[in-house]
């Protein structure tokens, strides 16, 4: 579904992405790991058109988007959750998902405009597959840091992507949340059919839902590889893993 070749941005003579490389199958669950500063965050907005890369492409399904807006890619299938929780929080948890939907409609959300009644049942079917139904009308504002999270995630699913990117997701969350966010994971992939992308530093995490990881250092993708394989790497042990134990 989607392949990076090669992609490689600097910043001010400092190489942030230095020809990294990265696949992912359909109907994966794929993590990014790798030490702070690696340039995780930097690939994320590259795929999604919120950095312009300075070489290398960009392939989702077959078609080159290297280089496009964030918003042609966004119709294109692919969605990004931001690391820095992103809402509305003057509005209703229902109102945040709603505008979504309606963008992916192409209409515009008013108070007083009839489009307010359009995407009704997508939002709730949304809402109900995220576990924040119960909260539709909270102020958004209002929310838990997880459950603003998780909000941001059905904010991005209001975009009906194919590849959802998710950029640490359970950041600042507690055990108990990060548990609930790993489940949201695997039924976003086993129930709604969605291929994920994540980067996280939650080493438990990552190996209990992510099919496939690649790991980034210095800016370059030094393996990527089953999660066993992955575990037993020793570059991937001296670069990543053994710095985090």
């Amino acid at each position: 579904m989607l392949r990076v070749e090669s992609i490689q941005k600097s910043f001010d003579g400092f190489m942030a992405v230095n020809r990294a490389d990265l696949v992912v199958d359909k109907g994966e669950i794929v993590a990014v790991i790798g030490p702070n500063g690696a340039g995780k965050t930097t690939l994320f907005r590259l795929i999604t058109g919120h950095l312009q890369p300075e070489k290398g492409r960009v392939i989702f399904k077959d078609s080159d988007i290297t280089g496009l807006p964030p918003h042609q890619i966004c119709r294109r299938g692919v969605s990004l959750s931001f690391q820095v929780v992103n809402i509305f929080s003057r509005m209703t948890v229902f109102e945040n998902v709603q505008v979504a939907v309606l963008s992916h409609k192409k209409k515009t959300y008013k108070f007083f405009s009839p489009a307010r009644n359009h995407g009704v049942r997508e939002t709730r079917e949304i809402l109900e597959n995220v576990g924040l139904a119960d909260k539709a009308g909270s102020v958004s504002g209002s929310l838990s840091h997880g459950d603003q999270k998780v909000l941001e995630i059905a904010i991005a699913l209001g975009n009906s992507p194919e590849l959802l990117i998710l950029d640490e997701p359970t950041a600042g969350m507690s055990p108990e949340e990060t548990s609930v966010t790993i489940e949201l994971i695997k039924r976003l992939t086993s129930h709604m059919g969605l291929t994920i992308l994540f980067c996280e530093h939650d080493m438990e995490l990552v190996f209990s839902v992510a099919h496939n990881i690649m790991v980034m250092q210095q800016g370059r993708s030094i393996v990527q590889a089953g999660p066993d394989e992955v575990r037993n790497n020793k570059q991937v042990q001296e670069a990543y893993l053994g710095e985090a134990e």
